[in-house]
Order: C-alpha cells, then sequence, then structure tokens
C-alpha cells in the first residue's frame, strides 16, 4: 500500500502509512448511503456535556455508543453503558477487522449536524486505549476535512478530506505525536456521521 497523500494549499506531504492508512472507498457508494439512513433515524443521539477551563458546554455534535452489552467500559475515567450492536454495526466491524487485521470491541458515533458542529484539537490518549491505539474511523455522508497537527510545531499542519464511505486508521505513535480535528466551516455543510471502532478497557 502507498504512503497517504494529504494537501495543505499548495503544500504536498507524504503521511507515513506506519501512522495512518487511508481507504478511499472502503464502502461503496450504496453501503455507505444506506448505513448513513439507518443510522440516522435509529441511533440514540445524545448531546453530552464536558469541562472547558471553569465552566460545563455542550459538546457542538451528537454521539452514540455501541458495543458488548454484558460489558462495562471506562474511558478517560468515566465508566459508560453502550447501546447493543446493530447487526450492520457488528459485521461492519467485523469486515473491517478482516480488513486491517486489528480487534475492536466498541465504536463510538459522533454526528455533524451542519457546519457548526466540530470537535476540537485533541489526541486520542485515554490510559484505557492503551500507549499506541488503533483506531478505524469510517465516514459517512458530508465530506468534512480532517486536520492534522504537530503538537510541537503548530505550523506543520494537513487536511485530508474524508471522503463518503472511506476508511481511515490512525495508529502507531500517530496520539503521541499529532493533534486532529474537525473544523467548524464556513461553508453550508449537510450532516455526517462519524464511526471511530476503538479497543476499550472492559471493566467486570
Amino acid at each position: 500500500m502507498g504512503q497517504l497523500s494529504l494537501f495543505n494549499m499548495e503544500e504536498y506531504y507524504r503521511f507515513p502509512t506506519e501512522l495512518l492508512e487511508y481507504t478511499e472507498h472502503f464502502l461503496t457508494e450504496n453501503e455507505a448511503s444506506v448505513l448513513e439512513t439507518l443510522l440516522m433515524n435509529t441511533a440514540p443521539w445524545k448531546q453530552r456535556t464536558q469541562q472547558m477551563y471553569d465552566k460545563m458546554v455542550l459538546t457542538p455534535r451528537l454521539t452514540a455508543w455501541y458495543g458488548n452489552v454484558d460489558k462495562t467500559y471506562q474511558l478517560a475515567g468515566t465508566r459508560f453503558e453502550v447501546n447493543p450492536w446493530l447487526p450492520e454495526l457488528l459485521d461492519l466491524k467485523q469486515r473491517i477487522e478482516k480488513s486491517t487485521g486489528y480487534e475492536f470491541n466498541s465504536v463510538l458515533l459522533n454526528l455533524y449536524r451542519d457546519r457548526n458542529d466540530s470537535v476540537a484539537w485533541h489526541r486520542d490518549r485515554e490510559s484505557e486505549l492503551g500507549n499506541r491505539p488503533v483506531i478505524a474511523s469510517v465516514s459517512l455522508g458530508q465530506v468534512r476535512n480532517f486536520d492534522f497537527r504537530n503538537v510541537d510545531n503548530h505550523s506543520n499542519k494537513y487536511s485530508l478530506p474524508l471522503q463518503h464511505g472511506s476508511l481511515l486508521i490512525m495508529k502507531g505513535d500517530l496520539q503521541v505525536n499529532w493533534e486532529h480535528r474537525i473544523a467548524k466551516s464556513a461553508l453550508p455543510m449537510k450532516p455526517r456521521i462519524n464511526l471511530t471502532f476503538r479497543l476499550v478497557r472492559e471493566l467486570l
């Protein structure tokens, strides 16, 4: 598999495949559209709160968790219950596992409703994900730019438009040296659903 090409203005950068792998058409157009419609209409979407400096604020997106219902998961020190696997999500998980060789036990869904929804710069470094977590990200719907920047040099920044039905694998030391985000947009945006498959520590 060749190296991933990321574009930032006129710059061209080849991102190492030991950190990122991108498959533009992992799902067919029809497969992606059917799954998008299903999740849009059936997922138990919730808008959560998070600490922002000295106050609690609503996250600018909706989320839903799926996994094994007989397990309790912990992330960032917080225990959470998951919704039982939908057959379509379980099939997708197994398809990704077969294609990549990685294992996952849960999936976090994010719904970006319009151009005002976003996720700020961050790294997925929770201890429950392990030292070098592998996250498989499937995008459905509106194409949004997935931005990366080096934690030590913020001018070292790149952007990848995530296509409908695409699969992005984040792995290796990516979460150590790079931050990522989905920024708000000045342009009108239709809804986008992002599925992030993870291997999260299970609690008894």
